[in-house]
Order: structure tokens, then sequence, then C-alpha cells
């Protein structure tokens, strides 16, 4: 009796499960909208820098094509939160409206209809179990009685100062125990087969709610199914033609590098197959423009150029340095992705992942191919920083003599391996003492604590506090 309790839960259960199914779709529908926001954005980033970097020809279409892979998933991405938000989702919140009703006191309709349902049919038998029970409670009485009767009698007739009289009573006694015994248990045997004969009814009824609870149950688990293989068709890009196309195109994008192609086009637009403009003869003019001492040109080419404004703070740009390679920081990237959480909900985010990414990364090349070089030239070293940097060459910027003010002792961000002689390399977590601030190309001058002076990228260090 009440067993029942476990059917009836197990309705609540199944309107919870729903939320929990809802919830479960929700999150990953999030995570493919950061995916896809991220995907876009790294894609933008990239494209741009390459196209302002020094690869050029088929193989920098080639590599570009990666971008282009990289929007088309986004889209596909897009196409998936969508549907699971627009399809499952709402699917499941409108099968869980009309499968559960709520009722104005709390809980839900179904709830009710299968407890009142099993107490409906379980009554008339649960009555009968009662009359049972006290049956058998009234026989075992009378029992424990005609046993505790037929004990005394027995002690009395070993007793000689017991007279007639009160033995008639001890007999008289057993005489009635032995037949509330017989009538309880006539009783009791009595009930039981009334209980037995209306156990059939009984099963019958309970059977007949538990089926209706089973059919509901088996409706929410059906619909499950339903909905989970749904999900899987909008989570599985494999077999979308979409999806194997953007691959094809990027692998035929990939094989249309030729390096033949692109070296042949910079001979003819670079090299030796370019239009030249030989020296001739030109005639002394007053206004031909003077030759420019080197102190004059140095401070001729003091000026700088703002080429792009970041108003958050926070810049990080690769050493502009001709010799150095193409790398981007991993410590760097991870620390983006650490400041993004891809669980915020979409209304949460103000600002996209490429607005919290560019404070971290800005260059990744030392040049760009449309940049125009000096045309003016000079056997002198005039780019060896251990020359002279006033007209007269009294100075050496790395003389020990510098002032002790300017020192301040930085730790570094990530490992830099020099790639000239006038470069020091230190690994992440090293200390060294800055000399000279950064200069205009992104350069500073420290000390190592071996002695070793020589240059670093500014961005590579952060002062110790």
């Amino acid at each position: 009796v009440g067993n029942y309790k476990r059917t009836v839960k197990r309705i609540d259960d199944g309107h919870r499960l729903c939320n929990d199914l809802m919830n479960c779709i929700h999150e990953r529908a999030r995570i493919e909208k950061v995916y896809a926001q991220q995907l876009t954005e790294w894609a933008k980033r990239w494209k741009q820098l390459v196209e302002k970097g020094p690869q050029y020809g088929t193989v920098e279409r080639a590599w570009c094509a990666f971008m282009s892979e990289a929007e088309k998933v986004s889209e596909l991405h897009l196409e998936v939160k969508g549907s699971l938000m627009n399809e499952d989702f709402e699917k499941i919140k409108n099968w869980q409206k009309e499968a559960f009703h709520k009722q104005m006191m709390g809980g839900f309709k179904e709830t009710k209809e299968a407890e009142d349902g099993f107490r409906k049919a379980q009554k008339p038998w649960a009555k009968k179990l009662k009359e049972v029970e006290a049956a058998k409670k009234a026989y075992h009485a009378a029992c424990k009685e005609e046993k505790l009767a037929i004990s005394r009698e027995t002690n009395s007739k070993a007793d000689p100062a017991l007279n007639p009289e009160q033995l008639k009573k001890l007999q008289d006694k057993v005489e009635r125990s032995k037949q509330d015994v017989l009538k309880t248990k006539e009783k009791y045997e009595k009930s039981l087969k009334e209980l037995d004969n209306a156990t059939p009814q009984y099963m019958e009824n309970m059977e007949q709610v538990f089926e209706q609870c089973q059919q509901f149950e088996e409706k929410r688990l059906r619909f499950f199914r339903e909905v989970l293989l749904e999900v899987q068709k909008h989570l599985d890009l494999s077999n979308a033609a979409s999806y194997k196309n953007i691959y094809r195109e990027l692998e035929q994008n990939i094989k249309t590098a030729d390096a033949v192609e692109d070296l042949r086009w910079f001979r003819a637009n670079q090299g030796p197959g370019m239009s030249m403009n030989w020296p001739q003869f030109e005639e002394w003019s007053a206004d031909l423009n003077r030759t420019l001492s080197r102190r004059e040109k140095k401070k001729a080419s003091d000026g700088v150029t703002l080429t792009g404004i970041n108003q958050t703070g926070d810049q990080v740009s690769q050493p502009n340095k001709h010799s150095s390679s193409l790398s981007v920081q991993s410590n760097t990237v991870q620390s983006v992705q650490s400041s993004y959480n891809p669980f915020e909900d979409e209304e949460d985010t103000g600002s996209t992942v490429s607005e919290k990414e560019d404070n971290k990364i800005k260059n990744v090349s030392s040049y760009e191919k449309n940049q125009s070089y000096p045309t003016d030239w000079s056997d002198e070293e005039s780019n060896n920083p251990f020359s002279s940097t006033d007209a007269n060459g009294d100075t050496n910027p790395f003389d020990e003599d510098t002032s002790p003010a300017m020192e301040v002792r930085v730790r570094a961000l990530y490992d830099y391996e020099g790639q000239e002689q006038d470069e020091l390399s230190f690994k992440a977590g090293d200390e060294l003492t800055k000399m000279e601030n950064e200069d205009e190309q992104g350069w500073c001058k420290g000390r190592l604590d071996n002695g070793q002076i020589g240059l670093y990228p500014a961005n590579y260090v952060e002062p110790i506090q």
C-alpha cells in the first residue's frame, strides 16, 4: 500500500527532465555562437595581416583560403546555433507546455490524476487488508490469553491451598479462552479469504492506472529520442554537402599555389625584370636639392607617423624589425582566450571577441608588402647600433655610464632569441635592467644580469612592481 508514489513522482521528474534537456541544448547553442564569432574575428584579423604582409602571389591566395574557410564554417555554426534554439529548444518547450498542465494550488494536473487513480483503485483492498490485520491481532491475542489461562490452571492443581471454587473459575477461564480462539481464528480466516477474493480486482484496477502512467511516460521517452535525433542531425556537419565543399575548395586553392609562378611574378615586378630607371646625365641647377649631412638626415627622419590609435590601453605589438620571423606568442593567445567566457549569455556580452583580442595581438610581420623603401644609400654603416649617434661620433650607446635614473628592472613575459649580435636572448620570467626607453621601432636597450648589453622588443617585458 502506498508504493505507487514512485510511479507518480516519475511524472514530476519528466517535467524536470524537459527543463534539463532545454538547458543542455541552450548551452551548446551558446558555444556554437561563440565559436562562430571567434572564427569570424580570427579570419578578419589574419586576412588583413596576410594581405598587408610580405607574402605574395599564389601562396598568398592559398593562405587567404584558410580565412575564407573559417568564414564559411562560421556561417555553418551560426546555422547550427539557430537550429538548436529555434527548432529543438522551442519544440521541447512547446511539448512540455502541452504535456504538463500546472494547477492553481501547485503541482501538475497529470500528477494529481495519477495519485487519485491509484488511491481509488487501492482503497477497497486496503480497507480489507486493514480488517485482516485487525483479525490477526485479535486471534493472536486470544491465543496468548488461552495459553496463559492453561498455565494458571496447571499451576493451581499443584497448589493444595487453593479451594475448589477458585479452581472452577480457572477452568471456566480456560474454556472461554478456547472459545475465543476459535471465534477469532474463524474471523481471521474469513477476512483473509475476503482479501484474497478482492485481490484480482485490486490488481486489475491498479494495473489499469499504472498502464495510463506508462503510456504518459512512453510519450515523453519517445519524444526525447525524436528530439535527440534531430539535435544530432543539426550538429553533424560531416554529411552536409556545403561543409564538404568548403574543404574541397580549400584543397583546390592550396594546390593552385605555384612557387615557379610566384618567383616569375616577383622577378617581373620586384627583380631584374622590372622597368629600370638608369642614371642619366643631368645639368646642374640651383633648384636641385642640396645634400644633407648625416645629422640633418637623422633629424629629418625623427618624425613619427601615427598608423593606428587604440583607446583601450594594453597594446601588444610584435617587434618591428626586419630580421624577426612570423610568430604569434602562445601565451598571449591563451590570455585572450581565458578573458572570454564562452558560457556568457548572448545578451550579456557587449563587446565582440575581436575587440578583446585586438588589444593583445597587433602585428605579426615586420613590414608590409607595399611599404616604400628609401632610395638614398651610403657605404657607411648607418644601421650599426655600435656606430655614432652624433655627427662627431663621440658617443657609444652601449657605454656603461648610462644615467642610473633611466634604469628600470623588468621581467620577461615571453622567450626571445636574439636574431643579431646586438640583440639579447632571454627566457620568460628572466629579469633584466632596462637602460633606455622604447624607440619608435618598439625596441629597448637593456642589460642582463651577466653584464651583456643589447636590444630587445619592448613588448616582451613588463616592469617589476
